[in-house]
């Protein structure tokens, strides 16, 4: 089974399997049929790309109700630290962090479920980023974490000095603040 699961429901690590040859590699980084035969049916409607250099932090992002956004999320170039916080508050795992180092070399993939708050950071030079979302953005949906709430205590692999934020970003609220929408 390609898909490994976490002590987080929903949260799920997806290995394709890669063959390679003195030509490369090849691998489906999605196969509906697969995905399906594993009960992952949400039908995805949007791609999303990033490109980022060293030290950049992006999140911890969310969607609110009824505008949730699963994510399946993978490194195309270079490396990055996948972080979500579980924010659904029925859930034992409410306030948990889960990291995964996510790079073009091993293939891995994490699909994030509605309920999380998504970031990661950049541990290489630069760092292309794509995602699959199973919802439309919607502006008026944001929301997130300070990622640097000391309580979260993240390990983001960077330096606080070579951190690169967005003002955005910055201004989240930390966790015991958060009136969380799940």
């Amino acid at each position: 089974m390609p898909f490994t699961p976490t002590e987080f429901a929903g949260l799920l690590v997806f290995e394709p399997r890669v063959f390679e040859d003195n030509r490369g590699y090849f691998f489906e980084s999605y196969n509906e049929a697969v995905f399906h035969e594993a009960g992952v049916t949400m039908k995805w409607v949007q791609d999303n790309q990033a490109r980022s250099s060293y030290g950049v932090v992006r999140g911890l992002h969310f969607q609110a109700p009824p505008f949730t956004q699963t994510k399946l999320i993978r490194a195309l170039q270079g490396t990055i630290l996948d972080v979500v916080v579980d924010i659904r508050k029925e859930q034992p795992t409410y306030g948990k962090v889960f990291s995964i180092e996510l790079s073009a070399e091993n293939k891995k993939q994490l699909l994030v479920p509605a309920g999380f708050a998504h970031g990661y950071s950049v541990l290489s030079e630069t760092a292309e980023v794509m995602y699959k979302c199973d919802n439309l953005y919607n502006k008026g949906a944001e929301g997130g974490l300070l990622p640097t709430d000391p309580s979260l205590a993240i390990d983001w692999k960077i330096p606080a000095e070579a951190m690169v934020l967005s003002e955005k970003d910055q201004v989240y609220p930390v966790l015991s603040q958060l009136q969380s929408p799940f």
